[in-house]
């Protein structure tokens, strides 16, 4: 299996939207993308999945090694080979490759955080790095389109949040910040505990209402020059849109279930976006 069919593989496996965004565009950008794309997943499945903290902080360093490696011109990894040919032309850094492993180790200890600003700076690292450098990858002329990244990186993160409120509860993790909760008359162990009602619906209207401003907010400050390079971002965007509506059509049922749109649906969000962008 060469490098790039591995990170295809990976990639494909996930059932991510991202998939989705990846299948319109131009054989090399999306070579790098579905690279970059893998290693988040390499590292994210390391936060997810590794139950001990100090064998998931080895592994992590591992991949600080392996980043120095690649800016070195020999990595080892078929992700960081398959990322290797990308690292100049796409304007890929190892600064930026290493925060998103530092928002990876947050998750090792973090699992509740007191307000946004904490939640945010999470976001940031794991989301909105990664929309920086997909920006890079897609190609920009502007410097307003990393904001734009930025800010849309934030929103698909705050969304995930939602979608996974009762999937994390079960993992012992609150990402909700504890001072809305305590705002809307609750608190962590509601989550954990897996308790609804009225309450939890105005919390999750509230940051549902917080994820569109991000929306609004990136799409805003997207310069029309490099609209048409930044498609795959729209695709995401109206994919991750589509679903937070669909999960306040439902009533927030997120404690219960975990709601995703169809691949067929998907895919037709992404070719809409693609011939109207």
């Amino acid at each position: 299996m060469t490098p790039d069919e591995y990170c295809q593989q990976k990639a494909a496996q996930s059932g991510s939207s991202f998939y989705y965004s990846f299948l319109f565009l131009p054989p090399q950008r999306r070579r790098a993308i579905t690279a970059l794309y893998a290693f988040c997943r390499e590292v994210d499945d390391i936060a997810d999945d590794v139950e001990d903290v100090a064998v998931a902080r080895t592994k992590l360093a591992w991949w600080r090694t392996e980043i120095a490696n690649l800016f070195e011109g020999h990595p080892a990894h078929p992700v960081t080979r398959a990322l290797l040919p990308f690292v100049a032309p796409c304007g890929i850094d190892a600064a930026r490759l290493n925060e998103i492993v530092d928002g990876m180790e947050m998750d090792l200890v973090h699992h509740r955080y007191a307000d946004f600003e904490a939640l945010r700076l999470y976001c940031h690292r794991v989301a909105g790095v990664v929309g920086e450098l997909s920006a890079s990858i897609f190609g920009y002329t502007r410097p307003e389109t990393l904001e734009y990244a930025r800010s849309l990186g934030l929103a698909f993160q705050l969304t995930n949040i939602i979608r996974d409120v009762g999937e994390d509860a079960r993992r012992g993790r609150v990402y909700l910040p504890l001072d809305e909760l305590a705002r809307f008359g609750l608190g962590a162990d509601d989550i954990l505990a897996l308790r609804g009602g009225e309450a939890f619906v105005r919390l999750m209207q509230f940051q549902a209402g917080r994820a569109r401003g991000y929306y609004e907010s990136a799409l805003a400050s997207l310069p029309a020059e490099d609209r048409r390079s930044q498609r795959a971002g729209l695709i995401m965007a109206g994919i991750y849109r589509t679903l937070l509506d669909e999960i306040g059509r439902d009533g927030y049922p997120v404690l219960q279930q975990r709601i995703a749109l169809t691949p067929l649906r998907k895919l037709w969000i992404a070719w809409r976006t693609w011939i109207r962008s």
